[in-house]
């Protein structure tokens, strides 16, 4: 009977020295600190907080707090500008797509899936943009895979567009004034439209260098030295 009684009594004993081994009473195997067993200790918040930090680009932190219907509303009222201006719709929101990605650059792929389009849409877009200079193919050695991207002297561009329109409207207009008489108020009116349109047109190239000129208009890819007559 003694022996039972000190049996009974052990036994609490031997729970508390596991709980004091655990601190909570769980298991030991889960209580066991990496030190005991050799391996490295977890990592602290702070180091969890330091990693993250430094996982993530700046650049993309930035994206990924961004309003993405904002975005999206932005990237149509872009588009709806260029398409005032002469763009056709399906090319300016391509454009103003690349424009606004981080990456600086899409895939077809990419772009359908943002402007949820057609694949045969995104085609007929980037061949327009990289016709008119708008836009540039690039691929990466040992992949088959092409990207799409805005030049960063695309404004460039976007001005010479509207320079050879300014340039067919001058044509018209000009015939215009011979037919209607120099000498008539509507001949008259007519001409001033011819001598503004000229006037513009002779400014932009200056406008243009000094812009470069100050260093902020250059393509860092080399655009430039691939057309040194602009």
């Amino acid at each position: 009977m003694a022996r039972a009684a000190r049996g009974s009594k052990a036994a609490p004993a031997r729970k508390s020295t596991t709980a004091a081994q655990t601190g909570d009473g769980a298991s030991p195997v889960r209580g066991k600190t990496p030190a005991a067993d050799g391996g490295a200790p977890p990592p602290t918040d702070a180091a969890n907080a330091h990693g993250d930090r430094t996982s993530a680009p700046p650049a993309a932190a930035a994206g990924a707090e961004r309003d993405r219907a904002a975005v999206t509303r932005f990237v149509e009222d872009l588009a709806s500008a260029l398409t005032e201006m002469g763009v056709p719709r399906m090319p300016a929101r391509v454009f103003a797509a690349l424009l606004t990605t981080d990456s600086g650059r899409l895939t077809a792929a990419e772009l359908a899936a943002k402007l949820q389009i057609s694949p045969a849409a995104v085609s007929g877009a980037v061949r327009y943009l990289v016709q008119v200079g708008m836009a540039r193919r690039e691929s990466e050695p040992g992949s088959r895979r092409h990207y799409y991207r805005a030049p960063n002297n695309v404004w460039d561009e976007v001005i010479g567009i509207r320079d050879h329109l300014m340039a067919r409207w001058t044509g018209v207009l000009r015939d215009g004034v011979g037919i209607l008489g120099a000498d008539t108020p509507a001949g008259e009116r007519v001409a001033e439209s011819v001598r503004f349109f000229e006037f513009v047109s002779s400014e932009l190239p200056l406008v243009i260098r000094k812009w470069r000129e100050r260093g902020l208009g250059g393509d860092t890819d080399g655009d430039q030295a691939a057309d040194p007559g602009r």
